[in-house]
Formats: C-alpha cells, sequence, structure tokens
C-alpha cells in the first residue's frame, strides 16, 4: 500500500466547499434573506477560496496532472511564497473563513464543507507534505542513440515490374468461368 496524499483529498475538497459556499452566498444575496451581509461576505470568500485552491499541487509520485489553465493561478499563488506553501497556514485560513459562513442556512453547507477542508489540511501538515507548483516542462530534443544508425536512403526491394502486374492472358482461363449457364430471354 502507497503513502496516501492528503493533500490532494484536501484541495479538492475546498475547491468544491469554495464553489459551495459562492453558491450559497449568491442565493442568500439573491434572496435578500435576513442576515444577507453574511451571503455577501460567503460570495468574497467562495471566490477567494476558488482562485486559492485551483491550482494543484505537484505529487510527490510525479503523476501530477494540471487542471486546465491552472499555469495563471500557479503563477499567482506560487508569489505569496510560504504563505500559500505551508498547509498549516491553509488549514486555519480555511479554518477562520468558514466560520462567518455557519450564521446562514444558505451558507452552513459550504461552511461545513470548508470546516472539513481544513481538518484534511490540517493533517496534511502534520504528515509534512507542502505545497509545490506544476510548471510546465520544456521540450527536451534528444540525441538518437548509437544503436541507431541514419535512417535508409533507399526503398526497400521489390520484384520487378512484369512480376508484380498480373496479366491479362492469365486470367481469361477459369478464373471468369460460370459454373451457371446464363442465357438471355429476349
Amino acid at each position: 500500500m502507497g503513502k496516501i496524499e492528503w493533500a490532494m483529498w484536501a484541495n479538492e475538497q475546498a475547491l468544491a466547499s469554495g464553489l459551495i459556499l459562492l453558491t450559497g452566498g449568491i442565493v442568500g444575496v439573491a434572496g435578500q434573506f435576513r442576515g444577507w451581509q453574511f451571503a455577501a461576505y460567503a460570495v468574497a470568500a467562495g471566490v477567494f477560496v476558488c482562485l486559492l485552491e485551483y491550482p494543484r499541487s505537484k505529487r510527490s509520485k510525479g503523476t501530477s496532472v494540471e487542471r486546465t489553465g491552472q499555469y495563471c493561478f500557479t503563477v499567482c499563488v506560487k508569489t505569496f511564497g510560504p504563505l500559500t506553501r505551508n498547509y498549516y497556514v491553509r488549514a486555519f485560513l480555511h479554518a477562520a473563513i468558514c466560520v462567518p459562513g455557519g450564521f446562514m442556512l444558505a451558507t452552513v453547507l459550504g461552511c461545513v464543507c470548508l470546516g472539513i477542508a481544513s481538518l484534511i489540511y490540517l493533517a496534511a501538515a502534520i504528515r509534512g507534505e507542502h505545497w509545490e507548483p506544476i510548471l510546465p516542462r520544456k521540450a527536451e530534443t534528444r540525441k538518437p542513440p548509437e544503436s541507431i544508425k541514419k535512417p535508409p536512403q533507399n526503398p526497400p526491394p521489390r520484384p520487378p515490374p512484369e512480376m508484380r502486374k498480373k496479366r491479362v492472358d492469365d486470367l481469361e482461363g477459369a478464373a471468369y468461368d460460370n459454373p451457371i449457364d446464363v442465357t438471355a430471354n429476349e
């Protein structure tokens, strides 16, 4: 059994909870529910969490697959250095962000999901994981090995042209004999 990378699960959980928090905030603001200010906060918090969590971290195994359009977000997240790289900071940041969402019914699900993501990030931080950006690799041009010589310059040998073509004289015999007698009725 391999080692579980908790940060990968925390990233997926936090991104989903950011979207849920954003959706609940939009519902709360659009419905003008009592305490809709908490919903407006949830919209801003949901956008922030989604922007922070969209770029995936490089896995220790090296089998990382980046999300579509992740590079621009990776550059932004990478500029904050240890604040975004350290999972202890992310765990406490998500725990603090989720608290105001618990005061309104429309945002409570996003609040609970973000709290769970915070706990998973804390587990990842305790195990020593940290965020590592996935950067695009430069295309390496490899020189062919010595065992491969120059490619062939001439085409492969072929039989002479008279052997390749089927002669019409050879085809007139049994090849076109029809065993059933065909007559045209006029």
